[in-house]
């Protein structure tokens, strides 16, 4: 399409969809169970949670009466083929108060998943029952009365601690060792918990996070302990291992350009008090800076521990003071070299969420990303802002799965529904030595690192357009990535689940790295990216790159629709972002030699959507029109004690049906975006209907020339 003049507003509608009674499509599960001799299955099963029930009745016989809190009960594990997992909706009943709490997939080769469920004392024969229904009785179709449970079991046991561990079992801590364990608590149990945990002298950190049906504390013990704390409660859900530990990479080398520092400055017109902001949670900001103070004022500046301070820190090399930079004006390369005035139009919050000195104890990340994002909204709550977090964590990674730090990301962007929040994350880099010959494979095989996990923040992975090398000391290196490619450092989402999002959402300048043909790749100056420097009486300029920059880059972007367009919501904003992108011809290329869906699938998990635009994504020209549409809809209803689907919306575009004609047998584009916040629903247990993460999934489907208006009302939504 040739580029024209983008001076056209975009068309904007608030509601109009007209809605419709919607009845999701009847899916059928996975087929019949597997065949079973009858008698010999249900014999089998009997004898087992026979066992499991014995040895459980006398631990709860044994149980300490002044330490133990909450109902008496027991945890009981299933082992089900992986093939016949929609049985695990099957393990759990409201009325009986049994909960299916922790699920966990087979490892590499397995054919077995183990779902833990929490059984009160007083149903203790539900399962039993269950079974002997199975071998004595028939339905009126004369098939096995609850066949489509039992048959699916392949074994019951009385779960142990490893039962509830639902990280990678090679972080499971050794026998006697102290860790800090995440403990996933069920709904409405952290009082009980606590209680528990203080008889036993159990050390809690004091933060917690909270879900609509988990909350998540850490806890300092050894296995033997956690034993003592799971059997004397029923208040745990599932264990993990606590990871959230920060770390980035940085490469900075010394820029001496003072003198275009000052003739810069004298050319920044500071942002109106009205303007949104660009809230930066990283390791501090130095306000002084001379190119810093006319977008942050102090009062802006905070801090998860007050006793930290609010400045940056050498400890992160002044990780917050670069990013600060680029969320402000963008490559400060292009704002040194022209002579143009600079009128910012939006401002700078900073909070400081990264202890200045080493820590040896993990955090609830979570929750001190919450803590910080509330200190700056108490502060100003009326303003507009971006939330802009570049921090990650690469330990225990899930292929996608979530994090209690990425769930409690989707929670503050959901904001109940009410107060909804953009933010905008990195999607991490590769650590350790980066060689040309593996590049972008290493890439594919780098998963995208915690918290941007998250389904509702905007992923920023890295690409680059920097290929030019005039240092002399480099006159025989050569940029790794070709100009418009992945930048060498940038994570995907190549090796997730289908289940998961794809990450990144979109790419922004990263750097580059050069290569001598011999050694490992490295970050040289002519590659990357101009940014302030937290020592300013030591140098003003500092070099930076990777996926940090690119969050910071996408966060000006987002800001900029903000401040131009302050009346759209934070889900309309992220939408525009995505919308403007487009993959370069070097993506292009790549996704033209892809020759399945299986192929581009992997090229959009490396890509996301391309490369953003803050032209396309304010304004329309002559032959690209962009409409937008902000609506709300119901999706469910409550029937009874089941959920059923409710509202679909349907709108009515207005499409220029003369001009549309009158371009012939000319080919017209049609690009939907689709953007909401899903409340998140996290704890491992098996994301079935039941629990799967997203509390909703919504998708749109376009009327063709040739189906009737009826038809289209009844169509599915994907």
């Amino acid at each position: 399409m040739v580029d024209m003049k983008r001076d056209r507003p975009h068309l904007h509608i608030e509601g109009g969809g007209e809605k419709e009674l919607y009845t999701s499509p009847k899916r059928g599960d996975s087929g019949l169970p597997p065949a079973r001799v009858r008698a010999a299955h249900a014999r089998k099963l009997e004898h087992a949670i026979g066992n499991a029930l014995s040895e459980a009745r006398r631990k709860l016989e044994a149980r300490d009466e002044t330490i133990a809190e909450g109902e008496r009960g027991f945890y009981l594990e299933f082992e089900i083929p992986t093939a016949e997992r929609t049985a695990l909706d099957g393990l759990e009943n409201k009325p009986k108060s049994i909960e299916l709490v922790a699920v966990r997939l087979p490892e590499d080769g397995g054919e077995l998943i183990s779902a833990t469920v929490f059984v009160p004392e007083k149903s203790a024969d539900f399962f039993v029952k269950k079974i002997e229904a199975y071998r004595d009785e028939d339905t009126r179709t004369g098939k096995p009365k609850n066949e489509a449970l039992v048959a699916r079991i392949e074994d019951i046991r009385l779960a142990a601690l490893r039962s509830l561990f639902t990280d990678d079992m090679t972080l499971f801590p050794q026998a006697g060792r102290q860790a800090w364990w995440e403990v996933w608590l069920r709904e409405d149990r952290l009082g009980t918990f606590r209680t528990v945990a203080e008889r036993l002298n159990v050390v809690l950190k004091e933060h917690i996070i909270s879900f609509p049906e988990r909350d998540v504390v850490l806890v300092l013990a050894n296995e033997s302990t956690m034993v003592r704390l799971v059997g004397n409660t029923d208040a745990i859900a599932e264990l993990r291992i606590a990871k959230d530990t920060p770390s980035l990479f940085l490469e900075m080398g010394a820029v001496e350009q003072v003198e275009w520092a000052a003739d810069l400055a004298e050319r920044v017109n500071p942002p109106s008090i009205l303007a949104p902001a660009v809230c930066v949670l990283d390791s501090g900001t130095t306000q002084g800076h001379v190119l810093i103070a006319p977008g942050l004022d102090p009062a802006d500046q905070h801090a998860y521990d007050n006793s930290w301070g609010v400045g940056d820190s050498a400890f992160w090399n002044g990780h917050g003071t670069a990013m600060a930079g680029v969320a402000l004006y963008g490559d400060l390369e292009a704002a040194l070299s022209g002579n143009a005035v600079i009128n910012l139009q939006h401002r700078l919050e900073s909070v400081k969420i990264l202890s200045p000195r080493d820590q040896n104890d993990p955090e609830l990340y979570g929750a001190i990303t919450e803590v910080g994002i509330t200190k700056a909204e108490a502060c100003a709550p009326r303003r507009r802002r971006v939330f802009c977090m570049a921090v990650t964590s690469d330990i225990g990674l899930g292929r996608g799965r979530p994090s209690s730090w990425s769930a409690a990301i989707d929670q503050l962007c959901y904001g109940n529904g009410i107060h909804r929040r953009l933010i905008v994350l990195a999607a991490g880099n590769l650590r350790g030595d980066i060689v040309a010959a593996e590049y972008p494979d290493a890439n594919d095989l780098a998963e995208v690192e915690s918290p941007a996990q998250a389904w509702n923040a905007l992923v920023i992975g890295a690409y680059t357009d920097k290929i030019t090398i005039t240092h002399p000391d480099y006159a025989d290196w050569e940029a790794l990535a070709p100009a418009g490619d992945l930048a060498p450092t940038s994570r995907t989402s190549g090796i997730w689940d289908r289940q998961w999002p794809i990450r990144p959402d979109v790419v922004f300048e990263g750097g580059n790295l050069a290569y001598d043909g011999v050694n490992p790749a490295s970050a040289i100056d002519d590659l990357q990216l101009i940014t302030t420097h937290f020592r300013p009486n030591a140098r003003l300029f500092d070099v930076f790159g990777d996926t940090s920059a690119a969050t910071a880059l996408a966060a000006n972007l987002s800001a900029g629709i903000i401040a131009a367009r302050p009346e759209l919501w934070p889900e309309t904003v992220r939408g525009l972002v995505v919308h403007s992108a487009e993959w370069t011809p070097a993506m292009q290329s790549r996704f033209n030699a892809a020759t399945n869906q299986t192929q581009k699938m992997a090229m959009l998990r490396r890509y996301g959507w391309g490369v953003p635009d803050l032209g396309r994504a304010l304004m329309s020209a002559l032959n690209d029109a962009t409409l937008m549409v902000e609506d709300a809809l119901l999706p469910f209803r409550k029937d009874g004690s089941n959920i059923k689907t409710r509202d679909m919306n349907l709108h009515h575009l207005p499409w220029p049906r003369d001009e549309l004609l009158a371009l012939g047998d000319q080919d017209v584009e049609l690009r939907v975006t689709l953007s909401y916040f899903v409340e998140p629903n996290p704890g491992e247990r098996g994301w079935t209907r039941r629990h799967r993460y997203a509390s909703h999934a919504l998708r749109f489907a376009v009327k063709r020339s040739l189906n009737a208006e009826i038809s289209q009302k009844g169509c599915t939504s994907g």
